[in-house]
């Protein structure tokens, strides 16, 4: 299933690990991810810190696009959302060790997550 990215001259250059747009044609499977955050296992607990989340969270991710057939590499569109501006460079590196190559449509939001305890939380669209 052939994913294009669009990244018209006429727009600003792309940040990294980033598309303007991407494009899934049709007869094409999708699969929406919703926001996951930090918690372990047990659903109760999760750790402090923003590292320790998003690796939970980026794990949370393989294992959903694992259980449809699919990998990292068919993510097309990610929302994430920080509790803080401050997070954003962790962000950044984390997105580029489990995205690799891969630059789908992307938006990061900095708001007031619903649990204080929430470092960040991330939600995808695959497809294949």
């Amino acid at each position: 299933m052939p994913i294009i990215a669009h990244n018209p001259a006429a727009l600003f250059p792309r940040y990294r690990n980033y598309s303007h747009a991407v494009e899934v044609t049709a007869d094409s499977r999708l699969l929406f991810i919703s926001g996951l955050n930090g918690y372990l296992k047990d659903g109760t607990s999760m750790p402090e810190t923003f590292e320790a989340q998003a690796e939970i969270i980026w794990q949370h991710i393989g294992a959903t696009l694992k259980s449809a057939d699919m990998e990292y590499g068919n993510i097309v569109s990610l929302r994430t959302y920080l509790a803080d501006p401050q997070y954003d460079q962790e962000n950044v590196r984390l997105r580029v060790k489990y995205l690799g190559d891969n630059q789908p449509a992307l938006t990061v939001i900095c708001c007031r997550l619903l649990e204080s305890k929430w470092k960040l939380e991330i939600e995808a669209v695959a497809a294949a």
